[in-house]
Order: C-alpha cells, then structure tokens, then sequence
C-alpha cells in the first residue's frame, strides 16, 4: 500500500508542475507563482570580481540558496486582476520555471523599474531573461544563474546577447574581423561563432534599440530546434543559430530548458508572461536564417 501511495504522490507532483502547451497560450504567471522556484546568490560589492564572496574574516560566504526569498526579493500584486511581478535586483539570482521547454513562443510584458543597486548603482539598469536554462544555478561569473542563453534586458540594450556559463551560438555580426569593436547583430552580416568553441567573446548587441524607456515593453522570444529570436516591441533584433554548452570537452546542442527571469541589481516588472508550442519557426521570420 506504501508503495501504492508514493507512486501516486509521484504523478500528482508531475502533474501539478508540468502543463501542456499544445493547447495554445499557457499563462505562465501567477499570484503564488506556482510555476516557478528561486535561487538567490548574494549582495555583491563594488569589489566583486569574479572570486567566492567572503566575511571580514576571509571565511567564504554561502549563497542564500533555493526557494528563500530573502527581503521579499520577489513580490506579485494583483492590478486590475492581474498578476504583476516585481524582481527588487537587491540581491543577485533569478526564478526560473519549473518545467522545461522546447520549441516554443514566449511572450511578456516588461518594464524597468526606478531602484538600482551596488556594484550597478552607476551603470544601466539590467535584467534578462535566460532560456535553455540547465543545470543547478550558481556556475556564471556572478554566482547567480544557471548554464543557458541571455535575451538581456537592459535600458539601451533590450534584445542583447551573451553566453552564460559554458554555452554558445552563431551570430550574424558587422565587421566581425575587427577585434576590438563591439559586435552588433546585422541580419546581413558574417555568421560568426561565438562563446564556446567560438571565436569571439559571449555578447552581441542587439541591431537597433526599440525599448520604450519607462514604459511597459512587448518582448518575445522564439525558440525552435538549435536557433531562437529576440524580439522587442514586434521588431527581430537577435537571430541565433547552432546553439551549443560544452559538457566536457564535447559541444552539444542546447535545444531545451528552463526559463530563468534575473535578478541583477536592478528593479523589474513583468506581467502577462505566457508560452505556447510551436512545430516550426514561423514563416514569416525564414529570411533571418536563410
């Protein structure tokens, strides 16, 4: 009977934390947020490069960890009966869902808030959201996040791309030869490696800014087999393809996983997050890949 009973536990728990996407658009936001867990790392300093955080004594800090939300990190408010999310950025981390994706069309409302943080106090306001998301978090530079790719959210550069972790993606780039110039996604450009098993650093800007500064933004991101889009407010700014982690010293295909929303020291807001299946890149965006 023991036996009986957890293997029904099992399947209820699978069912209360996966959800079916043909059916259309899934909302993926709600007043518990149900569909998600968080990881929270640690308040950085100005001082932060790269090395394990420590207490005046040099003892190595621990993270905070997962699912405790300390100083109320992450906050939901019903507004005109919707769910609004509000990341503070206080402390370095993220939510990430607890299901896994693949192909698929996400969509989301977003808006940068007014709080900055240290070590960003005097830098843009940054966020993201990280799709491919594997892994445990905590493995990038900043100690925060899983393995996966960045669609940056950032004021000035919303649609941004960078490698977190072992991962990497082709982009076609302006003048990719010139080493010392920022790479800028151009959709007629030279398609480049870049991050693991690349030839380039793990960041590219995005091909032109359509952020609306202090408004609500519509970003979507498009994700089927080893490429995906960014798009900002109906405009394609990113076109990624062959994207890849490094497991050993093996560069495999990163096609799935779980979406990551980050906390980077800086407020954000998101409300009407929602995904759907798809079975092929639409149509209408074919000529970014040809």
């Amino acid at each position: 009977m023991k036996k009986v009973q957890s293997i029904s536990l099992v399947i209820i728990l699978l069912a209360c934390s996966s959800f079916n996407l043909n059916t259309g658009w899934v909302p993926l936001l709600d007043k518990n947020l149900s569909k998600w867990n968080m990881y929270l790392s640690f308040k950085h300093k100005d001082d932060y490069r790269g090395k394990p955080p420590v207490d005046s004594a040099g003892n190595r800090l621990k993270p905070i960890g997962y699912n405790k939300n300390e100083a109320n990190m992450v906050t939901v408010k019903m507004v005109n009966g919707e769910p609004v999310l509000r990341i503070s950025g206080e402390i370095y981390g993220c939510i990430f869902t607890k299901q896994s994706f693949q192909n698929y069309h996400l969509k989301a409302t977003v808006k940068l808030g007014d709080k900055k943080w240290v070590p960003r106090i005097n830098e843009p306001k940054d966020s993201g959201i990280l799709y491919h998301s594997q892994g445990e978090a905590g493995v990038d530079y900043w100690r925060a996040w899983m393995q996966s790719q960045e669609f940056q959210i950032m004021e000035g550069g919303f649609g941004d791309y960078w490698c977190v972790a072992k991962t990497g993606a082709h982009v076609k780039m302006r003048d990719p030869a010139a080493d010392n110039s920022m790479g800028v996604y151009d959709v007629n450009g030279v398609n480049t490696p870049m991050g693991v098993g690349g030839t380039r650093s793990g960041f590219v800007q995005h091909s032109n800014n359509y952020e609306k500064p202090g408004e609500w933004n519509t970003v979507e991101l498009i994700c089927f087999g080893d490429k995906s889009l960014h798009i900002i407010n109906g405009h394609v700014v990113m076109a990624l393809t062959q994207l890849v982690y490094k497991d050993g010293d093996e560069l495999k295909p990163l096609v799935k996983g779980k979406i990551q929303l980050q906390s980077e020291a800086a407020e954000v807001f998101y409300k009407n997050i929602q995904i759907k299946s798809i079975n092929r890149m639409p149509v209408q965006y074919d000529s970014y890949f040809n």
